[in-house]
């Protein structure tokens, strides 16, 4: 009988204080979805399975981001912690330039990234830079985990791809990081190249006929002839970036993260009031 049976007989040893996932599909955002559907992609069906069972029961006692690199520690049968690695190949600088060079052309995008969205278009941007954002192949992902199983992905490097997948479903940056760059950098890079571009300019007010007593109630003109569109805004949350933070907030940037989701959902829900009315 080989080693790799008698391991998978072997109880697991039980975590108190692991990395505990907050739902049971573990991804709500598209990007958090996809990474999942690429895994899934490469048959590695059982190996998965096994996997999400380790992640939701907190087997997974703590992970490490930097450009590229996931490493981790899972807690799996013996009393020492495997140590897991997950290494996503990093897109060289000229690459980058180009993905972000097209990133800032489209002020929509840049709007979306500053509020902690990715809009779904993007794929087709790091296509056209020759690059891709998520893993397109089994290769693409270089991993590898000291427990003596030899099949990779084991289900402790299984695990650490069902809890990264939550965490990019919380913070879609953590992404961009794995191909090389960080929040801090992307913003900075969109900032530099945009300037305020991304905040169209205050259009200067019309000039407006004082208000008088006198007809105020009798209409002043044909309303068949005025001319209105329902349209979503050009750049989301830019009264938020106009207004500034308030005392409390450190930057405009901080204040859309939380609020512009809001915003977005109002928005798309007036605008979908308005075209059924």
């Amino acid at each position: 009988m080989s080693d790799f049976w008698r391991y998978e007989r072997r109880q697991r040893i039980a975590v108190k204080d692991g990395v505990k996932t907050r739902t049971a599909k573990f991804a709500t955002q598209w990007w958090a979805k996809q990474w999942l559907a690429a895994l899934e992609s490469f048959g590695w069906d059982n190996r998965l399975q096994r996997g999400r069972s380790y992640a939701r029961s907190g087997q997974v006692l703590g992970y490490a981001l930097a450009a590229g690199t996931v490493t981790a520690r899972v807690q799996g049968s013996r009393r020492t912690p495997y140590r897991v690695e997950i290494r996503l190949e990093r897109l060289d600088d000229a690459a980058w330039e180009r993905v972000l060079d097209a990133l800032a052309a489209r002020a929509e995008f840049t709007a979306r990234l500053l509020a902690g969205d990715i809009p779904h278009e993007i794929g087709e941007v790091f296509a056209a830079a020759g690059a891709a954002l998520l893993p397109v192949r089994a290769r693409d992902l270089a991993t590898k985990c000291s427990c003596p199983d030899v099949a990779n992905p084991c289900k402790h490097i299984a695990a650490l791809h069902y809890v990264l997948a939550e965490a990019l479903d919380a913070d879609p940056f953590v992404l961009f990081a794995l191909r090389g760059r960080g929040r801090d950098e992307v913003l900075d890079a969109l900032r530099k190249r945009r300037g305020e571009a991304d905040v169209p300019e205050q259009e200067a007010a019309p000039e407006v006929e004082p208000l008088t007593a006198e007809g105020f109630w009798k209409g002043r003109g044909d309303l068949s002839t005025l001319d209105v569109g329902l349209a979503p805004p050009r750049v989301r949350a830019s009264v938020l970036r106009r207004l500034g933070p308030p005392g409390a907030w450190a930057s405009s940037d901080e204040m859309v993260a939380v609020f512009g989701a809001v915003l977005r959902a109002g928005s798309e829900e007036a605008l979908r009031a308005g075209l059924e009315g």
